[in-house]
Formats: structure tokens, C-alpha cells, sequence
């Protein structure tokens, strides 16, 4: 007698493969049967004639990983078991909720409160990464969560927020701390080389840190140097990381911005302009042969045996803390710091100086050639907030920056600045070529969303607060049925890859992302023809339609709509 048989589905099992009809039967938290069930019984016995079955969704890059501690945690992370999500990655960009660290304990706190607003001194209960883990376990979590050691975290309790390179003595405490992090269950080592403090790391150091990751069977994963001019030679860095020290590497949520130099502003407003044009009708302009451009690098790289892997995000709005749109050498230091060369008017003039005319050369160290300057590629235009702290402002959440220095008369910048001070530097951004979710500059994307060897993510970070990405309420229904249903851009099998088997392989979470006998009971049941979201960034907060039944672990967590978490399903994925 099976826990749960469903029957007379269409079955997409992650590999690929083409899609057949068979019965599933589940046992506990396994898989037990693919085939025919006959007259076999089970204490839930579902009919899914006419409806799919395939594995649970792997987000393989999410900022989930922050909210597993909340008591909330539960209310705040529905959205993704919604839309079938069943396993993530977190730990990305370098940052993490552990390890606390002891020599620059005040410079681990500050980068961890930034993003997360955590009260250290009542909330974090844990101090080594294995400690954050037991506390998560005991408490209970909602889907099965893998957990990357972060970078940013490692490097500043080595040597705080020096910006310079590591010496040899500090990129040996880093190595320690990774070990450490690795035997107590972190799955590899992310990199967030973008932002400060990563920023300042150089080969040497990754290289040193990679064949740590080498002796244990770590993956490497990387938000780049640069997703804009230079992101071949950030492609570059990555691949010979894997390369030099025999380890898979992910790429993370790839991306590019192009550099449009002197003829900027006049190309964005063009580009503005085809992007309010799209509502009516899309210019047929190929415009992702950059993107497959770099896909090709990625490929290249792969067919000489590199394990390298990337993912990216069915959407051209991106999200980040506001400070990522600042030159590095202005947030250095602690917040208060940073608040206080945004107080001092030449410190203003120097950064906006900085923004206007700096130069995105490699390696990106130089106080102003930084790599992603988000405000002279896309222009202030780019900007919306997502989020921010106080009430007071709670209005300005998904109001562009532009509209926000209109109303008070400031320069976009000026505006900018004062909210950070007013928000104590806790503000968050969407970022956008052009309107968000817009049809023109969504086909810059086509060539990653197609490709079979890249993943679907969603960046989700789930506070409780600010507004929330439609990616973080939609993302994979809306993926199914738009890019497969409606534009057939790649067969249902391959987008189920995608989101399944391929993370589950590249990341090495054994017994997942397929569905066989043996495998854990990650299972979605959902309508092809139905399947989609009404999320939108103006109104992202739906649940989508067309899942029907969500398993985590053999738990029946959705069922139709109604949600059943407890008891909590979910597992911690500790590095095998």
C-alpha cells in the first residue's frame, strides 16, 4: 500500500527525456514507484488524467537563505512552494547569516544588517555556519534549502573592510574559515565580486580558496566582476577558477548591460521609446546575440571540460541594495561611515563625480573604474525602490527615483542620498533598462531563457517588507507558460530540466530534481493549459494558477489552494 498515488499523468521526469504516461507512487519520502500502479492502494489516491507530473522546482540562485531563521519564516516563503519551488541554493553573492566571525565581528554584523535588518544581539542564536544550520533544523523549515559559504562574510572577518588586496596570512584564515564552514555542511563558496568587499579579491586569493573547494568536493559560484563591457573577461575569471582547480562553477543570474559610451542617453531613450511601443507591438529586433554570445564562452569552456553551469532570471528587473549603485570606495567602512560621506557635501560631489565619469576598466580595483556602474549605463531613469525601513516612506516602494527627486526638487542623486540617510542606509532597489517587464528588452533574454544548459532562478529575497519581485510569486509558472506554451522557445522537457535535474546535477543534491525510483518526493502535479501567474511588478502579490498539488519530502504541502506546511516538510541539503 503506497502514502500517495498519482495516477495517469503526463510524466516530464527532469532528465530531459520525452515526456510518458505512468503512475507514481510515493512511500514515505521516496519515490517507490514509476509505472503501473493497477490495483494497488494508497491512504491518498489522486487522479491526474490530463494534468503533468515532474520533479519539484530547484531555485538554483535564492537569498532565502536570510529569512530561515525569522519565526515567520513559514508565512514569508509560501510564495516559492506556491509556484512549485521544493529545493533552493542560497548563500549567494557572498553573503550569508553565517559564520559570525570573532576578529571583525562589528564588520560581519553591519554587511549581514544591511541587506537584513537583523537584531544580533536578541535574533542570531548561532555563531559558526553549523551552528545557524542546527538552529534552522530545529526550528523547522519549509522546503529543502543547500547553503553556500559566503565570501564577502569569510574576507571581511580575515582582514574587516580593507580595500586592497588579501595577504597570504589573511587568505589562510579564509581557507580555515571555508573548511570549516564546508565540514559543517555548506555546499561551496559563493562570490559576490561585484560589490564591496569582494570586490578587492584577486586570483591569487580565489584560486587559493577554490583548491580549498577542491579538497572537498566544493562547488564555486560567482555574481561577477562585471555584467556589462568586460563580462567575457568576468566570465574569464570564473572559468579559470574551475579550470586551474578542478571544480564545478556556477555563474550566477546571468546578464548583460551594454555599454552604450558617449551615445547612452540617446540609445535609452530609444530604447525607452520601443519599450512603451511594445504594449501595441514588438520591433523584431534580435536583440540577445550578445547574450548568446556569451552563452557561447560558457559553452566553449564546457565542451574543454570545465564544469561550469549558469543560470538567469526570466526577467530584465534586477534588485539590489542601493549601495550597489555606488562607486566601492564610498562604502567602505561601517554604515555609519558611509552615512557620513553622504552628510558631507564635497564627499557628494565626489561620489556623484565618480558616478558621471568613471571609467568600467578591468580589473575593476581603481577607486572609480568599478565595474557595474548601474547609474551611467542606464541612466537615473533606472531606478525604483523596492524597499525601505521607516513608514514615512513606505509610499516611495516601486516609485522611480526620478518621480522621487521630482517632488523634491533635487538632482535624482541628492534625492537618493537623503533617503539613504533617512532609511539609515537601508534601502533597496529594482533596476530596469526601461520599464519593468516590458516586451521589447525582454527579448534580450530569449537566448539564456532557451538555452538547455541554463538554469531559472529567482534572486528571491522574502523579508516581509518593501515590494516584492513577481519573481518571487511567479517565476516558474510564468516560465511554463509563456517561454514553452505561448512563445515555444524550447520544449516542455527541456524548461523542466532546466528548473530540476540540471541544478540538481551541477549543485550534487543527490536524489533530487528527477522523478525515479529512489528519489526523494519532490513532486508537482500542475495543468499545462493553465498553468501561469497574474503577478505583475505593479501587483506581484498572487499566488499562481495551474499548480494543483505540491509534495516536499513526500509532505502534501499544496493541495488546489489550500496550503498545509505542517508538520514542516522541508530539509537542510548538507554537502554530501
Amino acid at each position: 500500500m503506497f502514502d500517495i498515488l498519482i495516477r495517469n499523468g503526463t510524466i516530464v521526469d527532469g532528465t530531459g527525456k520525452t515526456a510518458f504516461q505512468a503512475d507514481v507512487g510515493i512511500e514515505g519520502d521516496a519515490i517507490t514507484l514509476v509505472g503501473t500502479a493497477g490495483d494497488a492502494s494508497a491512504v491518498l489516491d489522486i487522479d491526474a488524467a490530463g494534468k503533468h507530473i515532474c520533479p519539484g522546482f530547484i531555485d538554483s540562485h535564492s537569498h532565502a537563505d536570510i529569512s530561515l531563521y525569522r519565526e515567520n519564516s513559514t508565512a514569508l516563503l509560501e510564495p516559492l512552494v506556491r509556484q512549485g519551488i521544493t529545493t533552493f541554493v542560497g548563500g549567494n553573492c557572498g553573503m550569508a547569516m553565517a559564520p559570525l566571525g570573532d576578529t571583525h565581528r562589528d564588520a560581519v554584523q553591519a554587511y549581514i544588517n544591511i541587506f537584513t535588518r537583523i537584531d544580533f544581539d536578541t535574533e542570531a542564536h548561532w555563531q559558526s555556519m553549523g551552528d545557524y544550520f542546527e538552529y534552522v533544523e530545529n526550528k523547522g523549515l519549509l522546503l529543502n534549502a543547500a547553503i553556500l559559504a559566503p565570501h564577502g562574510v569569510l574576507r571581511l572577518n580575515a582582514m574587516g573592510m580593507e580595500p586592497r588586496s588579501a595577504t597570504p596570512d589573511e587568505i589562510t584564515i579564509m581557507q580555515h574559515d571555508l573548511a570549516q564552514a564546508l565540514d559543517e555542511g555548506a555546499i561551496g563558496l559563493s562570490t559576490g565580486l561585484q560589490y564591496m568587499p569582494g570586490s578587492h579579491s584577486d586570483r591569487g586569493e580565489l584560486l587559493a580558496l577554490g583548491e580549498e573547494l577542491h579538497r572537498q568536493d566544493g562547488i564555486f559560484t560567482s555574481h561577477l566582476r562585471s555584467y556589462s563591457k568586460t563580462l567575457d573577461r568576468a566570465i574569464d575569471e570564473v572559468i579559470e577558477v574551475g579550470e586551474h582547480c578542478d571544480i564545478p562553477v556556477q555563474i550566477s543570474h546571468l546578464f548583460l548591460i551594454p555599454d552604450y559610451g558617449v551615445f547612452g542617453p540617446l540609445l535609452r531613450s530609444a530604447i525607452r521609446g520601443m519599450a512603451r511601443l511594445s504594449k501595441y507591438w514588438v520591433p523584431p529586433i534580435p536583440i540577445d546575440q550578445p547574450m548568446a554570445k556569451r552563452l557561447k564562452q560558457i559553452s566553449d569552456a564546457r565542451k574543454r571540460g570545465v564544469k561550469i553551469s549558469t543560470d538567469i532570471m526570466p526577467s530584465t528587473t534586477g534588485f539590489t541594495h542601493v549601495l550597489a549603485f555606488f562607486p566601492p570606495w564610498s562604502v567602505a567602512g561601517t554604515v555609519e561611515d558611509v552615512l557620513n560621506r553622504l552628510r558631507d557635501p564635497e564627499q557628494r560631489k565626489r561620489i556623484r563625480h565618480s558616478i558621471e565619469h568613471g571609467k568600467m576598466e578591468w580589473p575593476h580595483t581603481a577607486p572609480d573604474t568599478w565595474s557595474l556602474n548601474l547609474f551611467q549605463l542606464m541612466g537615473w531613469e533606472c531606478a525604483r525602490i523596492m524597499s525601505v525601513s521607516t513608514e514615512k516612506n513606505k509610499r516611495l516602494e516601486g516609485m522611480p527615483l526620478v518621480d522621487i527627486a521630482r517632488e523634491r526638487v533635487l538632482h535624482p542623486f541628492d534625492a537618493l542620498c537623503d533617503l539613504l540617510l533617512e532609511e539609515n542606509g537601508q534601502v533597496l532597489a529594482f533596476e530596469s533598462l526601461a520599464e519593468p517587464g516590458d516586451a521589447f528588452t525582454e527579448r534580450s533574454t530569449f537566448a539564456g531563457l532557451a538555452h538547455p544548459d541554463v538554469m531559472i532562478s529567482t534572486d528571491s529575497i522574502l523579508m516581509g517588507s518593501g515590494k516584492p519581485s513577481p519573481l518571487f510569486y511567479g517565476c516558474y509558472p510564468r516560465y511554463i507558460s509563456r517561454y514553452v506554451r505561448d512563445k515555444k522557445l524550447l520544449s516542455l522537457e527541456s524548461a523542466i530540466h532546466k528548473m530540476s535535474g540540471l541544478p540538481a546535477e551541477h549543485f550534487n543534491l543527490r536524489k533530487r530534481g528527477h522523478i525515479a525510483a529512489g528519489a526523494y518526493a519532490d513532486v508537482i502535479v500542475f495543468d499545462y493549459n493553465t498553468i501561469g501567474t497574474q503577478s505583475t511588478f505593479e501587483d506581484p502579490a498572487h499566488f499562481p494558477e495551474g499548480i494543483e498539488h505540491v509534495f516536499i519530502n513526500g509532505h502534501h504541502v499544496v493541495d488546489g489552494t489550500t496550503f498545509n506546511p505542517d508538520p514542516l516538510p522541508g530539509q537542510l541539503l548538507r554537502k554530501c
